[in-house]
């Protein structure tokens, strides 16, 4: 075997070095994809009809859809019956800040490389934190928002300015686009949202 082979499989056989586990109190969807775990997690999101339906109009997209076969890429196909698409710890209060957050967040946050102590002390700087499928919390968008800027998560925008949602949403990348982004569209759970006015 050469040189680069060995890389190869070495890169491909051994556990990624990188990746862990946290133990955090969750729920979760149950396994695979269908319209009733969209409609389940819509309802976890606590989101409006037109957010469940959107997720829906894409849900039947990406039915119609195969997945794509791209060229010099080998891989094996992605069996969705067997993915969680939905995971969230248990329900929290909501956070007000950074120093109320889990310290075992806190030490995940760390071992991916995000200090957020040091973010802290930082001026002018906006965190929103995503664990599995839920902000966790989002720092400076009261700041923000005296310059006009929203800065939240995107479930909290789906609620609390939904004709900038609705305006945007799908409008770079619709849905219909292609068979990832069909599915994206009908199962994400959150991220994050910005609108800065001219």
């Amino acid at each position: 075997m050469n040189e680069e082979d060995k890389i190869i499989a070495e890169a491909t056989t051994s556990e990624y070095k990188y990746g862990f586990t946290t133990d955090h109190d969750q729920e979760f969807s149950v396994k695979g994809l269908s319209e009733e775990v969209i409609r389940f997690i819509s309802a976890k999101k606590d989101e409006p009809q037109w957010m469940l339906d959107w997720r829906l109009e894409a849900f039947e997209q990406f039915k119609q859809m195969e997945e794509p076969n791209w060229a010099h890429l080998k891989y094996e196909s992605i069996d969705l019956s067997q993915i969680y698409f939905y995971a969230a710890q248990k329900k929290k209060p909501k956070l007000n800040s950074l120093d109320e957050v889990d310290p075992k967040i806190l030490a995940d946050m760390n071992r991916l490389g995000i200090s957020i102590e040091e973010q802290k002390l930082l001026q002018n700087v906006a965190v929103d934190y995503v664990m599995d499928s839920e902000s966790v919390v989002t720092t400076f968008k009261e700041k923000l928002a005296e310059k006009g800027v929203i800065f939240c998560s995107i479930s909290e925008a789906i609620k609390e300015h939904p004709e900038l949602v609705k305006q945007y949403m799908g409008s770079v990348v619709p849905a219909r686009d292609n068979y990832f982004t069909a599915l994206n569209a009908a199962v994400f759970s959150d991220g994050s949202f910005v609108y800065i006015p001219k």
